[in-house]
């Protein structure tokens, strides 16, 4: 009988085994976790920021209001491809990313620079767009710029964490550069003089020039850099959807259907006399935006104070209370929340929800961090109202036989709420107003909104004369509400 050593024997086991590590490791590889969510929910969930027209805006289709534009178009084709629906999360640009990380949307498909900085966070698909940036400047001003030599203390704008802004920090030589999220507040800040130029990429600036008379290319201004290549971003960990987004765009570059869909991008943004479409007056078109809005508003202000007057009433307790732990853990919290930006509170509670892995919609963030907000504040106040109290009357309560929960329930408690309701109303003011920090997050509050109608109608200024009329009808009516009900609870003094 021949005889094997005990190394041969292993040599074979091994052998035999190689083939099924390899159909192991190659099944690993292919593992995408985003591609058979989409699969199995049979939704692409898109996130993009709507206020950067050609790519993505709002535009009336057959009496519909919706997100329109090139890249909406494109994450279209992607889905039908995959043979699912498509979902448009809107979100502050600021905001995409980190969406895009924790799993609140599937890809980023926003007019996206693939930048070095971004590839460290997330994948890219191949470039599915090459455009030129150009600098947009007033009318006036469109023969003072012929390089970007003359911008030697020149006030120059651009859009947040983008391309643009980079290259007017490299390459405007002596500029000084103001970053802000939105593309429409950087037109309302070159109209109104603030600054004196925008770095924008060239199709986003001429929808601006044809759409404003007072505007122009400074056409003689060239980047060494300013080409920019366009990408969808996409998870890390998910190979499998990245290899079908690049076959998806691959089919869009070959058969040539970017220039389609620049066409119908065009086609709703213009009338054939190339100018804003005006059909209808401006009030016809966008006041339901603005009803929206509004509704939305008061609808997070009444949740916030709502729930934030329970939370407070129960830290406000815990902070009197006799047990030393209640009253840490109170303060704590207490000093945490006012010591830290509401803006960072909901990026908290939005994106932090989804690493936990709860599925919160927009809304509910919103909600959520406007309550635990004004939690922290109400606390305050009511403790500030039950101390104000005189002693006297909790004693007086006890020698009539009451318990400590009952004197606090029927004599101290309401004798509370009429000092501190001045500052409770004041709270609900102030929530009415803090409560447009969440559209960064996409609900479609009063500020939220106040921006579609910007991308939409490219008027930078009067929407947010609206809004703000909007916001002092609110705030003065609920203050003339406060004022009667103070004077009612003071006819028993």
């Amino acid at each position: 009988m021949k005889r094997f050593s005990k190394g041969t024997v292993l040599l074979g086991i091994i052998t035999a085994l190689l083939p099924f590590f390899f159909v192991g490791q190659a099944h690993a590889e292919e593992t995408d976790p985003i591609y058979e969510k989409v699969k199995e929910n049979g939704v692409l969930v898109v996130g993009l920021s709507a206020d950067y027209a050609p790519y993505e805006f709002r535009a009336n289709v057959d009496g519909k209001n919706e997100i329109v534009g090139i890249d909406i178009s494109i994450a279209q084709k992607i889905a039908d491809d995959l043979g699912v629906d498509l979902k448009i999360e809107e979100l502050g640009f600021d905001a995409l990313l980190g969406a895009l990380k924790t799993g609140k949307i599937d890809v980023v498909i926003s007019g996206m620079a693939a930048t070095d900085e971004r590839r460290k966070e997330v994948n890219f698909t191949d470039t599915y767009m090459e455009v030129q940036q150009t600098v947009l400047v007033r009318a006036e001003d469109a023969d003072r710029f012929q390089s970007t030599a003359d911008f030697d203390g020149v006030a120059v704008g651009a859009q947040r964490q983008t391309t643009q802004e980079e290259l007017a920090n490299t390459e405007l030589t002596g500029s000084t550069v103001t970053s802000l999220q939105r593309v429409p507040d950087l037109i309302t800040n070159l109209k109104s003089r603030k600054i004196d130029a925008i770095v924008m990429e060239g199709p986003v600036a001429e929808a601006y020039v044809t759409a404003n008379d007072t505007l122009a290319l400074a056409e003689n201004v060239t980047f060494e850099n300013g080409v920019k290549e366009t990408a969808i971003a996409i998870s890390k960990e998910a190979p499998v959807l990245l290899e079908k987004l690049n076959s998806s765009i691959e089919t869009i570059i070959s058969n040539d259907l970017l220039s389609q869909y620049k066409e119908d991008a065009y086609r709703l943004m213009f009338t054939e006399e190339g100018t804003i479409a005006e059909e209808q007056s401006f009030w016809e078109k966008y006041l339901p935006f603005y009803i929206t809005g509004t509704g939305y508003t008061i609808f997070l202000a009444l949740v916030g104070v709502l729930f934030g007057s329970i939370g407070g009433s129960l830290l406000a307790f815990m902070k009197l209370s006799k047990s030393k732990a209640l009253k840490v853990i109170a303060a704590v919290y207490i000093e945490y929340v006012r010591g830290t930006p509401l803006l960072v509170q909901i990026f908290i509670v939005y994106f932090g929800t989804g690493v936990l892995g709860l599925e919160l919609s927009k809304l509910a963030a919103g909600c959520i961090a406007l309550a635990l907000n004004s939690a922290a504040y109400v606390a305050e106040i009511i403790r500030a109202g039950i101390n104000a109290v005189n002693k006297g009357q909790l004693e007086a309560a006890r020698s009539l036989g009451m318990n400590q929960i009952q004197a606090m329930r029927f004599i101290i408690f309401p004798q509370a709420i009429k000092n501190i309701l001045p500052a409770l109303g004041n709270e609900f003011v102030t929530v009415i107003k803090e409560s447009s920090v969440v559209s960064v997050i996409g609900v479609s509050e009063l500020i939220f909104q106040t921006g579609v109608v910007q991308g939409a109608s490219f008027k930078p200024f009067l929407p947010y004369v609206i809004v703000s009329l909007i916001y002092f009808v609110l705030t003065f009516a609920l203050s003339r509400l406060l004022g009667v009900a103070e004077r009612r609870m003071k006819t028993s003094d």
